[in-house]
């Protein structure tokens, strides 16, 4: 069965984000089962899940609570569009749950299917509310270098990652990258985090006094950039650059899709940095990647502005068919409860000191040259001589060597740009867990090590 599995996979399935060639020339690893923490392949074996899929099934695998509540729903109403002031129940109670737990007083709630069409959706509206109220011009996007927003063709251009632009035409006019706020990386010798984080600050001002104040909608920023390298902002980041965006009366989008719902110790990312964003941007954890659903979240001020616009034309003019779909909002909101009914908010910010403490070590470790991360997320990045601080040659694609040297010995991780592995496993990790973790990355490092 397995052999067929992956013949049928080269034949007829088209993998998005791999290199295509190890479709063609390599052996498919196909997921079979989960349960907890834990996967396993179509050959049985069993791995620590350390990437929670893609940053996103917090609850773990197996969820039965989950599965019930996407089975009654489907007895009971299986679908149901919000176009024409219509509704269904669920959606109506994820609104009302999710303005319980966001950061935006009266915020509402629009929802879609993935981050993606989620930041697409942001894109709109920020050019949809300045239209409104009588400024035509600003229509800009700031973005970051390294930051990921999506791979629709308005959020891959506001990614800040080459592979998404090569050969699709993007990133186009109307999007502006600054500079990664990487301290590791970026910063120039002896400057401290606070002192970087002013010169990204100034970078900022000065972009927007080039660029046109008038001509700039918004700033989307990921609280931390995920598959970009796993890149926390240098302290001070954020207090520095909010009172400029405010001035210009520049939006900032919070883009949570990788660190709401606790993945950083709190139930947000913006609260463990100290933002203030105008809307936000929710997925993945918001049904634990059970079912496909997205949520932008925009506040009063926006909404009565889009509203009173809307009006003027007959009708506001954006949707997707499976907006507020009664199954994934039946999961969603099911989600959200549990994380209630089970503290997981303050069990994952517990974990989440644990996981950092066991992963400092690694530090020394002579293929590493930093460790960072927060509450239940990190990163690993690899250096070739640490006295030295030379890079390993892009050519030897360590971080891939330890991605697969991590498999190898039963772990999921994930190889990210900038020499970088990241590790953010699911939510309901306990500290047994933590340490199957801890072992066996140690593991395929030494792996790797062994073998240059």
């Amino acid at each position: 069965m397995a052999a067929t599995l992956e013949a049928l996979d080269r034949q007829y399935l088209f993998h998005p984000s791999t290199d295509l060639r190890m479709v063609r020339d390599g052996q498919p690893l196909i997921w079979t089962k989960g349960q907890g923490i834990h996967v396993e392949d179509q050959h049985g074996k069993r791995y620590l899940e350390g990437m929670a899929g893609l940053w996103c099934t917090a609850l773990g695998y197996g969820e039965k609570e989950l599965a019930k509540a996407a089975a009654e729903q489907m007895e009971t109403f299986c679908y149901g569009p919000l176009f024409a002031a219509r509704a269904n129940e669920p959606s109506i109670k994820l609104a009302a749950k999710l303005a319980e737990w966001v950061p935006i007083d009266g915020a509402r709630f629009l929802f879609g299917c993935s981050g993606s069409d989620a930041n697409d959706t942001q894109i709109k509206l920020a050019r949809y509310y300045f239209n409104a109220i009588g400024k035509p011009h600003k229509k800009k996007i700031i973005s970051r270098k390294s930051g990921y927003h999506g791979t629709t063709l308005a959020t891959a251009a506001l990614t800040g990652l080459a592979p998404f632009h090569a050969h699709f035409d993007v990133p186009g006019p109307d999007v502006v990258h600054l500079t990664e706020p990487h301290h590791f990386r970026q910063a120039q010798d002896g400057e401290s985090e606070e002192d970087f984080a002013t010169r990204l600050a100034e970078e900022l001002e000065a972009t927007i006094a080039r660029e046109g104040a008038d001509t700039i909608a918004a700033m989307i920023v990921e609280p931390l950039m995920g598959a970009g390298g796993l890149i926390l902002p240098p302290k001070t980041y954020y207090e520095k650059i909010q009172p400029i965006l405010c001035e210009h009366e520049i939006l900032l989008i919070d883009d949570e899709v990788v660190c709401a719902f606790g993945r950083t110790g709190n139930p947000f990312g913006c609260q463990t940095f100290g933002m203030q964003p105008a809307t936000m941007t929710l997925a993945k954890a918001l049904s634990s990647a059970y079912q496909p659903i997205s949520a932008v979240a925009i506040p009063p001020f926006m909404y009565e502005e889009i509203e009173r616009a809307a009006g003027e034309v007959g009708m506001f003019g954006h949707g997707l068919t499976y907006s507020g779909h009664p199954v994934a909002a039946a999961v969603a909101l099911r989600t959200l409860e549990l994380y209630e009914e089970r503290g997981l908010m303050d069990h994952a910010a517990k974990m989440g000191e644990v996981m950092q403490a066991k992963l400092a070590p690694f530090a020394d470790h002579p293929l590493v040259g930093n460790v960072r991360g927060v509450g239940l997320i990190a990163g690993l990045e690899f250096i070739a001589d640490k006295a030295a601080g030379t890079r390993f040659d892009a050519s030897e694609k360590i971080a891939f060597q330890v991605q697969n040297a991590c498999l190898e010995a039963g772990l999921v991780i994930r190889a990210l740009p900038g020499d970088t592995c990241a590790i953010c496993p699911p939510l309901i990790i306990d500290e047994a867990g933590i340490d199957e973790l801890v072992n066996k990355l140690a593991e395929g490092l030494d792996r790797v090590q062994a073998k240059r």
